[in-house]
């Protein structure tokens, strides 16, 4: 669906593409913080923490427009109308998205149809999923004794219509971080396996990474999909598959509270101008 705008329409504001990292509300850079304490709409996502919206003025519009596998609450057409009408009216809009951005979060899609209705915008990137899961974690993407190079995919539903090609994956030297996998972790399994991933492969499932409710789950390849399916796995969670796995338990530093420590990050720091 093309965006629309009325005939002699004019830009009164600026659209903000913000990255929210992925949970700890600490781990929001600077620049999105004054972002947010500025906003007049926000456009956020499921995987916004409620700390991280506590930020956002009390008078401004707040609108969810969040995905979950299975459970939409906008499609795609219609959040970037709604980021074009709200571009149009509003000073400062912010679309706010878990993670990067740029990565898996659409944003690139979002952008064209700002550039297309004319309107101008700034992009802050944010902590990625992978990073901030893999440090909160313990896990290295990258070490010399392990791995030598990081992947991240998605493993989207699409991957019963779309198959993969596993093979690139398939090297032990090697982490791959897989993006939306709970729901295809027999898939995915399976297709690692097949293009020579050996099964005993170390593996993690880390659960609410950086938060409170944070869980890791570690195994092998060949348990994938039981360790997908554990009852206590709860959503959004991170696959990371790889040798590095191993050092998981060596260097794990995150201990998960019961209760979030106070947010520090917005206490006495100078207004900017």
């Amino acid at each position: 669906m093309d965006v629309v705008t009325l005939p002699g329409q004019r830009a009164g504001g600026k659209v903000w593409l913000v990255g929210a990292g992925p949970g700890d509300v600490e781990l929001l850079t600077l620049k999105a913080y004054w972002i947010l304490k500025s906003a007049d709409v926000v456009l956020f996502d499921a995987l916004v923490s409620d700390e991280i919206m506590s930020l956002v003025p009390q008078d401004a519009e707040k609108i969810a427009v969040g995905k979950r596998a299975g459970k939409h609450s906008a499609a795609q057409d219609e959040i970037n109308q709604l980021l074009v009408t709200k571009g149009f009216t509003r000073k400062n809009v912010v679309r706010l998205k878990g993670g990067d951005p740029f990565i898996f979060g659409r944003g690139g899609e979002e952008l064209q149809s700002l550039v297309e209705a004319g309107l101008e915008f700034e992009v802050v990137p944010g902590i990625t999923a992978a990073s901030g899961t893999s440090a909160y974690a313990g896990i290295p993407l990258t070490h010399r004794d392990y791995a030598q190079g990081v992947s991240f995919i998605t493993g989207h539903c699409q991957l019963e219509s779309r198959p993969m090609d596993w093979k690139g994956y398939a090297n032990p030297n090697n982490t791959l971080v897989i993006y939306m996998g709970i729901l295809n972790a027999g898939i995915i399994k399976s297709g690692l396996m097949e293009a020579g991933r050996s099964a005993d492969t170390p593996v993690a499932i880390v659960s609410k990474a950086t938060t409170a409710q944070q869980k890791r789950f570690i195994g092998t390849l060949g348990e994938l999909d039981l360790l997908a399916s554990d009852p206590e796995l709860k959503m959004p969670a991170l696959m990371i598959i790889g040798e590095v796995v191993e050092l998981a338990d060596t260097l794990n530093w995150f201990e998960p509270k019961a209760e979030s420590e106070p947010l520090t990050i917005g206490v006495e720091l100078k207004d900017r101008r």
